[in-house]
Parts: structure tokens; sequence; C-alpha cells
């Protein structure tokens, strides 16, 4: 299991893991309202949609603790 650098500051921590749970969020809100309301799709909400869902949330919150990991160390 990998561990995560985060900073030394608890102040910087805490906006963060704010920052990484709101990227969570947005990224499931839309991944699901994508499989709601797009035309073409099963106006169903079905466990394979949530599971989804999840996953996308999950790769987005990823992808911002990357990118926010890469700003971090490239500041001087």
């Amino acid at each position: 299991m990998t561990t995560h650098q985060t900073p030394g500051d608890p102040d910087q921590t805490a906006k963060l893991r704010r920052a990484s749970t709101v990227a969570f969020l947005v990224g499931a809100a839309a991944s699901l309202a994508a499989f709601a309301f797009l035309p073409g799709l099963p106006h169903v909400i079905d466990w394979g949609a949530i599971l989804v869902s999840l996953a996308v949330g999950a790769l987005i919150r990823w992808a911002y603790r990357t990118r926010s990991a890469r700003v971090t160390s490239n500041k001087p």
C-alpha cells in the first residue's frame, strides 16, 4: 500500500483533504448526472451506474491530488 505525502502544515493538509473530497463529489455527481440526463442512455440509475460514478469520482480525486502534488513540488 502506498502512502501519500502531505505537506507538514496542518491547515494545508486539511485544505488538501477538503479539496480532494470536493473533487470526488463533483466527479461522482457529474458522472451520475450524465447517466441520468444524456439522451441515448437508459434513464435508469442502477448499481452499474452508481459504481461507475464512484470510480469516476475516485479517478478525479486521484488526478487532483497528483496535479496538486506536482504543483507544490515545483514551487521553490
